[in-house]
This record gives structure tokens, sequence and C-alpha cells, in this order.
């Protein structure tokens, strides 16, 4: 019976990560840009410091559609998960004439 199990529902191949000590380390963002075209979608990701008129893109990421929406999907399910664990996560709009502070397409 094993035997069947295992070519009805064959085992999912594992996937190896490797991860360099900088990229570790990982990169605060408070600020996100997000455009498009019917081929790809890019993430911009930057640090915007109180007071400074001026913001810094720490990261591009360029991938296709069905990845974004894929993206979209695992970062749904895992604030659903954060939010059930924790509680809701108060969303409030900057006040105007003060700079965005979150993402914004």
């Amino acid at each position: 019976m094993a035997e069947q199990d295992k070519t009805q529902n064959p085992a999912q191949p594992q996937l190896s990560v490797e991860i360099d000590d900088v990229t570790a380390q990982g990169m605060y963002c408070n600020l996100a840009f997000i455009t498009h075209s019917e081929q790809e979608f890019v993430m911009d990701f930057m640090f915007l410091s109180p007071q400074a008129p001026k913001a810094k893109v720490r990261s591009r990421i360029i991938t296709s559609p069905k990845h974004a929406k894929r993206f979209l999907t695992a970062l749904a399910d895992n604030l659903s998960k954060y939010e059930n664990r924790f509680g809701a996560i108060p969303l409030e709009m900057p006040p105007q004439g003060n700079p965005p502070t979150g993402l914004f397409n």
C-alpha cells in the first residue's frame, strides 16, 4: 500500500537555497514603488529617512506577472497568519503634505 501511495502522490522535489552573509542580513525598507508593463512588474524598495527629501532605492525586483501574482498570494497568506496570531495590522494614510511612507503604485 505504501508503494501505491508513492505513485499517486510523488514526493515534492527538494529545493536547495544558498544565501551569502550580506544578503542574509536583509535590508530595511519603508517605501516601495511598483510599476508594470505587459511583460513584467518592477518593484523598487526604498528607505525614506525622517526629514529627508529624498529616498534611496535599496533593491529593485523585476518579475513576470505570474510570479508577481504568486508573490501577492503568498504575502496575503502570511499576513493573514500574522494577524490571526498577533491581531489586525492598522493601516494609516500619511497626513496631507507629509512624504509617503508605505507602498504606492
